[in-house]
């Protein structure tokens, strides 16, 4: 983002949430690449100028839009507590996996299949330093291979799940590659 003003300034939060939902309102009727700045600033009230304040382009937009998305499963993957059920995902993986359903067009423009794409690097990103702080805590010596696995692996079966490379409902996948993680944190 260029000239991005404080995070913390209300009003630029405030302009950045009316982009966001703008956005998302625009990408339930037309694809991303379909999308122009134009509609989004008419739709969130602001000025072009005011736009390429907070973003570079769309994209930028549209990851920030997203980014909550990365938030979610990543808790998701971390809801447990005690020794974890090694065939059916927490209800918060159940839960993220249903949710992706509305804006499931949008998500499948960001993260590419195997996990890739400008949405799949952010999930990547967030979810081994995540894995990798809990592993760390644990004083795991395989700490950063098993992040980058489990990082890997679930931006990987989420993009290919979004992308229709797996059939499996959304309760179906949580626990596919739930097992997988905990196949993961298990190995020594």
């Amino acid at each position: 983002m260029t000239g991005r003003p404080d995070v913390q300034d209300p009003r630029a939060a405030r302009t950045r949430a009316r982009l966001r939902a703008a956005l998302l309102a625009e990408c339930a009727e037309r694809p991303l690449a379909e999308a122009a700045v134009a509609a989004v600033v008419r739709r969130a009230g602001v000025g072009r100028a005011t736009f390429y304040v907070h973003y570079d382009g769309l994209e930028a937009l549209a990851v920030d839009a997203c980014a909550d998305v990365v938030r979610e499963a990543v808790d998701a993957l971390h809801a447990w507590r005690g020794r974890p059920d090694p065939v059916h995902a927490p209800p918060a993986l159940r839960e993220f996996f249903a949710g992706l359903v509305p804006h499931a067009g949008l998500y499948r423009e960001l993260l590419a299949p195997g996990g890739g794409g400008p949405l799949g690097r952010v999930l990547h990103r967030d979810l081994r330093a995540r894995s990798l702080a809990e592993r760390e805590l644990v004083g795991a010596a395989d700490a950063p291979l098993v992040a980058s696995a489990v990082a890997a692996t679930f931006a990987g079966v989420l993009a290919d799940w979004l992308h229709g490379l797996l059939d499996a409902g959304p309760d179906d996948v949580a626990d596919q590659v739930w097992q997988l993680l905990v196949a993961l944190h298990m190995s020594r």
